[in-house]
This record gives structure tokens, sequence and C-alpha cells, in this order.
């Protein structure tokens, strides 16, 4: 396993290259997922990563969003995956999209590079104030599931919604006795 050579952190401007390549990987997945929130490449990479520094301080927020954290997993400085930390629930994030979201690269994945970037997002929540984290993943999705479970998630339910094509599995991680 690879994975302790990963470093969870914030975007930096010479992570344009390979943030651009993950941008691009995931818009190819199927179904495409967003890798990058309200990204738009029209604008100078540098002033994308300060609407994120905003967003952990609550400016600037896109409607319906909340404080939120987020961080590259980098690997001999490519990035290989990201991971957002919401600093508290909303509606739309209690019932589905949880405390904690990531993804990595499908060239990156099962070498462990996503429990690291989990596990290394445990003592943030616990400096956010997060004492229990949820967590949600497709059903179908059993790579996610078994990271979730390793990092210390207890399934909890899954959604019920009608406006889901694939529902949620929802987990919770006890922050404060992981972190």
């Amino acid at each position: 396993m690879k994975s302790h050579k990963l470093k969870l952190r914030g975007l930096r401007p010479e992570d344009e290259a390979s943030f651009n390549n993950a941008i691009a990987a995931f818009k190819n997945e199927t179904p495409p997922f967003e890798f990058a929130f309200d990204f738009d490449e029209s604008i100078p990479f540098a002033e994308y990563i300060n609407k994120l520094e905003g967003w952990a301080l609550g400016r600037g927020l896109p409607d319906k969003f909340v404080p939120n954290t987020f961080l590259v997993g980098v690997v001999k400085e490519q990035v290989v995956g990201r991971l957002s930390i919401r600093h508290h629930l909303n509606d739309f994030l209690e019932s589905i999209g949880g405390h904690i979201g990531y993804g990595v690269v499908k060239s990156y994945r099962r070498q462990g590079y996503g429990t690291e970037m989990l596990k290394q997002a445990i003592p943030i929540c616990s400096s956010l104030g997060i004492r229990k984290a949820l967590i949600t993943c497709d059903t179908d999705n059993w790579g996610s599931r078994r990271l979730i479970e390793k990092c210390g998630g207890i399934f909890e339910n899954t959604t019920n919604d009608p406006q889901l094509k694939i529902q949620k599995q929802r987990y919770w991680i006890d922050i404060t006795a992981t972190g």
C-alpha cells in the first residue's frame, strides 16, 4: 500500500495541471462525478483557490452550501483525490450529503488513498468541533462502503428518497473515539 505517502492539504497554485487532470478524469466517469464544486476553468486558478479559502470561513458560499474545507490528496505532487469537510449539516447534507465527501481519481483507486484521506480528515473534523461525522455513499459503491467501515463508520440506514436514482447508505464516525 502506498497511502503512507499521501498528504491531505489545501489546494495550491502548483496543483493546477494535476487538478485539471483529476477534473477531466471524473467527467469521464459513468455517471460523471463533480470533482470540484463551482469550478470555472475560465477564471484564474488562484481565484478558485481564494474562493475555496473563503468557503472555509463561510464567505461567498453558493446557495445551499455550508462552510466547508476543501482538501486534495497529493502523492508525489499529483492530485490523486479530493475530500470536502462540511462544518455543519443543512437539511440536504443531513439526509444525503453528509459531513465528508471524497473522491479518488480512477487510476489511483485500490491503493489505500481514499482510506488515508479519510483517516487524515478525522483530526480536522475534531478541530472544527464535529463530534460525529456523517458520511454517505451510493448503495452500489462497495469500495466506498468498505472504506467508510474501515475508518470506523457505523451503518445507520439507507435513504428512501424518490428523487435519487441510486439511494445512499448513511454511516456515522464517532470523531471523539477515533480522533
